[in-house]
């Protein structure tokens, strides 16, 4: 087995295999894309090469031009059931880890983190403070999991991880995955306008799924009437009995729900709707109607010329952060 991520864009790679029951074909090309993502899955990293791949070389080797193994052939792309010149292979490095744990284990396993997360849009990176859009963004930490141990909030927007950068959120993942399970590093996070260190102890994911940790909710705040937040276009109402009823929520929802929005009003236009629940704003938790005024009304008077809220959304989409502007009336 080769080191896949030695290899460029153009190198020369020869893939053997079964095409069609034909076995031991012979085929070459070279790698037209790295890091790709085909949707197979939250680890995707496959090698794009345009040698001929067909059916039957699944499980086949990617060799470079030293004989060293740097890819497993796995799927193709192809409107005609044959190859097209796309093809994806598994990156060695991916196998080494899952060889390893097979032969310790007798199973595959992966590290956890115990958070939901997002990607930074532009408007995100801006409205945080970051310089570009980049790394997770977290919505959500598992109750009891590694973030959660590791003090870690929602809003922080995790940018590196045992000494790898996180350019963008699907790489995270697989950067978790990839970490031996038990070991503590360093995971780097913005956090309000500052970087912060924090020390965190990777997780299993399988042991995590077996024991069926979800992520927990607080107990609901009390109810009031609904109130109207002209500048976001929406209509707010704190939890109750009916309102859990009419929007199919949750006994343990937090937050406050959306009861009904302006078809053409800032919110909606960033695809808000009537049912779902604001979790906080400007990264700071909401349970009364009273504080998201102040805190609208604080984003209103602000002298940075910015007119715009950072909401924690919880709905249908799940768990999102969403940036509203709007117009000071």
């Amino acid at each position: 087995l080769g080191d896949s991520n030695g290899i460029r864009v153009g190198d020369w790679v020869m893939a053997i295999g079964n095409p069609f029951g034909l076995g031991g074909s012979v085929t070459a090309g070279i790698v037209s894309a790295r890091g790709r993502n085909i949707h197979a899955g939250p680890y995707d990293d496959f090698i794009q090469t345009d040698a001929s791949i067909n059916k039957g070389n699944s499980g086949g080797p990617l060799f470079n031009l030293d004989g060293q193994v740097i890819g497993i052939n796995t799927a193709i792309y192809s409107p005609s059931g044959g190859s097209v010149g796309i093809g994806f292979s598994v990156p060695s490095n991916i196998a080494k880890t899952v060889i390893a744990d097979l032969k310790e284990f007798g199973r595959t396993r992966r590290g956890w983190l115990g958070v939901r997360i997002q990607e930074v849009s532009e408007e995100l990176a801006e409205t945080l403070g970051l310089d570009s859009p980049r790394g997770a963004l977290v919505t959500s930490v598992a109750e009891d999991g590694p973030a959660a141990d590791a003090k870690v909030e929602n809003g922080d927007v995790i940018i590196s991880f045992n000494g790898r950068d996180v350019p963008e959120m699907r790489k995270l993942p697989r950067i978790v995955a990839e970490t031996e399970v038990g070991k503590s590093v360093d995971m780097v996070v913005w956090r309000k306008g500052k970087e912060k260190i924090l020390k965190v102890k990777v997780g299993e994911l399988e042991e995590a799924e077996k024991d069926g940790s979800v992520l927990a909710q607080d107990n609901t705040p009390q109810p009031t009437s609904a109130q109207t937040v002209k500048e976001l276009g929406i209509e707010l109402g704190e939890l109750n009995d009916e309102l859990r009823e009419r929007f199919g929520l949750k006994e343990d929802q937090k937050g406050i729900v959306i009861t009904d929005i302006v078809t053409d009003g800032p919110a909606a236009e960033k695809g808000i709707r009537a049912g779902e629940v604001i979790l906080e704003v400007n990264q700071k938790e909401v349970s009364t109607l009273s504080e998201v005024r102040a805190l609208v009304k604080e984003a209103k008077v602000k002298d940075d010329g910015k007119k715009s809220v950072l909401l924690l959304v919880d709905g249908q989409q799940g768990i999102r952060f969403v940036v509203v502007t709007f117009e000071a009336q």
